[in-house]
Parts: C-alpha cells; structure tokens; sequence
C-alpha cells in the first residue's frame, strides 16, 4: 500500500483518500443510524447502549467534522485553512471559559486573549515565523496575563484565575494552532501535498479514539483513574494506539514517512491524544459537568465542541515539533 500511494499523484491520492475516508464515514454513520433504532425491553441495558450510541455519534461528529475542514483547507489555500482552525479555537476557548466563574478583574486578560493573543498566534502560523509562533503563548503571553490581571486590582483568587485562562489559552489556541502549521512545514521533494499530513495527524487519533473507546466496552478492564474516567484503561489504551499506528504505517504513502516513520510518529500523536482527553476529562470533573457545555448543548452551538477537538489540541504540538526536530525543518 505504501508504494501505491507514493507513486499516485496529489490529485489521486486525494480521490483516493476522498472515497476511502467518506465511505467509511458513511458506513458508520449508517450502522449507528441503525443501532438507534433498535429497543431492549430492559431498561437499563436500552440506557447503556443509548450512552454507548452517543458516545459513539459524538467521535462520528468529530470525524466529519476535522475531515471536513481538511477538504476545505485543501481547496481554498493555506490561509482559509488557518482561519478555518483560528474559528475552531476561538468557540473551543469560549467553550471552555464560559464554564468557569469569572471575576470583572479578569476582563482585561479575557479580551487579551480573544482579540489579540489568537490572531497573533495563527498570524504567526501563517507567515511562517515558527521559533516565534512556538515561544509567542508559554513565554510572552504567560507573563503578560497575569499583569494584566494585577492591573485590574482585584488579587482575590488571582493565581487560581490566571492559570484557568492560561490552560485555557495553552490548549485551545497553542494546541490547535498547530494544526494548520503542519500545512507550511517544507520537506523536500513534498510540494503541495502538506494538507495530508493534517489528514493523517486526524484520521490516526480519532481511529485510537474510536478503537479505544471501543475496546473499553467490548473488554472490561478495572480502570486506570477511576475518580477521573470509568473507560479509560491500559489494555485499551494500548489497543487503541496500536491499531491507530499500523494504520498510520499504512498511510505512509501520502506523508514524508517511510512506513517505520509513520509508525513512530502515529504512536507519538496518539499517545499525547488519547492521555491528553484524559486530562480534559478530569478538568471536568473538577468542573462538575459531563460535556464542555451546558446540557448536551454547548455554548457555542456546536454540542460539545471542545469534546471533539481536545485530544487533537494535544496531540498537535507534539506531533508537530517531533516532525520538525526529526526532519530539521
């Protein structure tokens, strides 16, 4: 598979990719349609599966969602895509702000972080000033929020305040910014194929997602963080990883890898992933609700947008600069 894919062109591999990833979408939002339409006569196993359904239908959103800003980016041009992405963690930031009490202290460092820190940081991405876009939010803006907070003379609670919106601002804009930088990376003999490595960095950790998530159900395991999430285990963790990294392997034909490559850098994403939906989870807990939003509708509309893009914003980063250190880009 790796020699067919590297040997098609960028117009073949996208409409090969293109049949591929929407059949399969297809196909599985067909059998979830069709599960939901299936009643138990007991009670609480018609509750677990309607649990398990939703759990399932909320990575299916994700998926079409992520590939469906891919197609998108790889139409119009590098800069729609990164403005796609700029809008994604804006709602993503506001989704996770609007959960946590604010302070009228906080407003300066609020309107910071909207309407100046995010358009600098995907302005950055854009013009491709890459040692600056990667030291512009944990160093500058990390001493900058907290005097704009001292500023505002309110110290109660300040250090509690000012790391919610830091950790905010750290996962929701740094996180997915990373996203679209990976469009402006420059490997040799690579022209004008970079949207597939945002394609490949999304489709390996939503499939750990998807495979771990169902092999929690399918295999009971005692959970690794009990207080913090009832699915999560190592068992499924690991299957998850692995299945996401052969398939990852067998992408490699689309990206700069060579299929050994493409393993490691699989099991990198997925890994910083999947650990980082666990933290997600538990800033939840500590929240005390289910979803990033309030019901099962969230603030921005979208139902939990957070809920679909929180382990991407970890497994950006991470991705990104093992690419661009191994590759010395």
């Amino acid at each position: 598979m790796y020699q067919l894919l590297k040997n098609l062109s960028p117009t073949q591999q996208v409409g090969t990719l293109f049949v591929i990833v929407f059949g399969f979408l297809l196909i599985a939002s067909a059998v979830a349609f069709m599960l939901s339409l299936h009643e138990h006569e007991d009670e609480a196993v018609a509750k677990r599966r309607r649990s398990d359904l939703q759990n399932f239908d909320g990575i299916l959103r994700t998926s079409w969602l992520m590939v469906l800003v891919f197609w998108i980016g790889w139409l119009s041009g590098d800069w729609v895509a990164i403005a796609l992405f700029a809008l994604i963690s804006f709602f993503a930031l506001r989704e996770f702000l609007t959960l946590s009490p604010t302070r009228r202290g906080d407003h300066r460092g609020l309107v910071l972080a909207f309407f100046a820190v995010l358009p600098v940081q995907y302005w950055l991405v854009g013009a491709k000033h890459f040692d600056l876009f990667t030291v512009f939010i944990p160093v500058y803006v990390f001493l900058a929020i907290p005097v704009a907070s001292a500023l505002a003379n309110d110290p109660q609670r300040f250090l509690e305040r000012n790391a919610k919106l830091q950790w905010g601002i750290m996962v929701c804009i740094y996180g997915m910014s990373h996203v679209p930088a990976l469009l402006l990376l420059e490997f040799p003999k690579y022209d004008g194929r970079n949207a597939f490595l945002v394609f490949f960095l999304v489709i390996v950790v939503q499939t750990s997602s998807v495979v771990q998530h169902l092999a929690s159900r399918r295999f009971k395991r005692a959970p690794a963080a009990p207080q913090i999430s009832q699915s999560f285990n190592w068992p499924s963790w690991w299957t998850g990883i692995a299945v996401a990294s052969v398939l990852g392997t067998l992408l490699a034909g689309i990206t700069p890898f060579v299929p050994g490559q493409a393993f490691a850098m699989s099991f990198i994403a997925c890994a910083a992933g999947s650990l980082g939906h666990l933290v997600m989870k538990a800033l939840k807990r500590d929240r005390g609700i289910p979803i990033w939003g309030q019901g099962s509708v969230s603030v921005t509309g979208a139902g939990g947008l957070l809920d679909r893009v929180d382990s991407l914003c970890f497994a950006a980063p991470v991705f990104f600069h093992s690419v661009r250190w191994y590759f010395d880009l």
